[in-house]
């Protein structure tokens, strides 16, 4: 078990420390530049709107590049190369910083979006090349646990950093993490496939998912496990939004503790994360889908119908969020497990565009739903139900074996 883990161990590190920077600098940007004098232009609503567009608009544009590099060239190589990079993107975030340009700072967080989306594929391709078949499961439960510990400990520590605010200790975190993230990326050791030229050449997006859309109907269960994946991330993002506007609506806590709840929530989703993927060894377990979306559904009526006190929505949504997590690591694991060869990384920039797509429909939904009904934070969760339901339904008419523990598949491509 220590030789599993010694040999992931980069990788997961990685992965932690790149997913860390993103969400130190973009909120580090958020709670620090509000003290700036901003251009007429610009307010803050605008603002938070645009720096959330500089993550989630380069994985829409830029993905079909990313998924190419990963297929013609050495996934690790690339990998190595973008977080080189990130530290001239750092560099030009200090400089932001330092002379308090916003417009600067703007570009330095497309351009962390930009980087992101070009090595995303090739990041999640090294799973299966590091660990083989028998471990997608744990490598995927725990790598999608340090993501969501990085965002969490990312937007927690750039909270208490803008209340410290010097421009040497917010550059020497930013700088230094993006040099330990490349350190430690030279130490990965990975068995890759040889490059190949991929049957998706195209860098048009919406070209580009019709291709791989197609590509994946010919591996059982990947367009459905892409789908899982997406839901996820739609849902989760419906959580995240409407935790905020519910906490102030119906129990009138500050924001401090509207951050503690969403704090509980990133770290039900890692627990669930990382207990699935330890949990599953080296199968994917599809039978913990359905059982996973019924207790969200479960703790989501719970929501709206029972009298519940703060601490009481706190402990259901972090059980809530604990259970998106379970769900979402068989539907990674599936992907991983696909016999994709070197299509793998088309495949998951593929994935990636499709999560972000899901992200701004949330958006939309959220935005929509709210205007129409006063900000009722209990429809939104009523909604919720209802899409969480029909997540359970498109499942439970493909796959045919739900039990709870163990699911003979080893040695079958899913």
């Amino acid at each position: 078990m220590q030789l599993i883990k010694n040999k992931w161990i980069s990788l997961f590190t990685c992965n932690f420390l790149g997913v860390f920077n993103d969400n130190f600098l973009k909120n580090g940007i958020l709670f620090v530049a509000i003290a700036w004098t901003l251009p007429s232009w610009l307010t803050h609503s605008q603002l938070i709107a645009i720096i959330g567009s500089c993550l989630v608009l380069p994985y829409l544009i830029f993905s079909p590049l990313g998924g190419r590099l990963s297929v013609r060239y050495s996934k690790l190589k690339v990998f190595q190369l973008m977080k080189l990079l990130e530290m001239p993107i750092m560099f030009v975030a200090c400089i932001a910083f330092y002379f308090q340009k916003i417009e600067l700072a703007i570009i330095s967080m497309l351009l962390m979006g930009i980087q992101s989306s070009l090595y995303s594929p090739s990041k999640y391709s090294l799973i299966r090349d590091i660990g083989g078949e028998e471990g997608v499961s744990f490598g995927s439960g725990v790598f999608e646990t340090m993501a969501f510990l990085g965002i969490l400990f990312g937007t927690y520590a750039a909270s208490v950093v803008s209340d410290n605010f010097t421009i040497l200790l917010y550059s020497s975190i930013i700088l230094g993490v993006a040099l330990l993230g490349f350190l430690t990326s030279k130490s990965i050791k990975a068995k890759e496939l040889p490059a190949e030229k991929s049957e998706s050449e195209t860098l048009n997006p919406i070209k580009f998912v019709r291709q791989n859309y197609h590509f994946a109907k010919r591996h059982r269960l990947v367009n459905s496990a892409v789908f899982g994946s997406s839901s996820f991330w739609l849902i989760s993002n419906l959580t995240q939004m409407n935790t905020i506007i519910h906490c102030k609506n119906t129990y009138h806590v500050s924001n401090s503790k509207i951050g503690l709840v969403m704090a509980f929530a990133a770290i039900g989703i890692a627990l669930g994360t990382s207990f699935t993927g330890k949990f599953s060894g080296n199968k994917v377990q599809k039978g913990l889908i359905i059982p996973a979306l019924i207790g969200m559904t479960l703790c989501l009526i719970s929501i709206i119908v029972l009298p519940l006190s703060f601490v009481g929505y706190t402990v259901v949504i972090t059980l809530f969020a604990l259970l998106a997590g379970v769900f979402q690591v068989p539907c990674m694991a599936i992907v991983q497990q696909a016999d994709l060869k070197r299509r793998r990384g088309d495949t998951f920039a593929y994935l990636n565009m499709m999560n972000f797509l899901f992200i701004l429909i949330s958006a939309g939904l959220f935005s929509l739903i709210t205007a129409l009904t006063d900000e009722n934070s209990y429809f939104v969760f009523g909604v919720m139900g209802i899409l969480t339901m029909v997540v359970m339904i498109y499942f439970l008419r493909r796959i045919s074996d739900f039990r709870l523990i163990w699911i003979k598949n080893s040695g079958t491509k899913q």
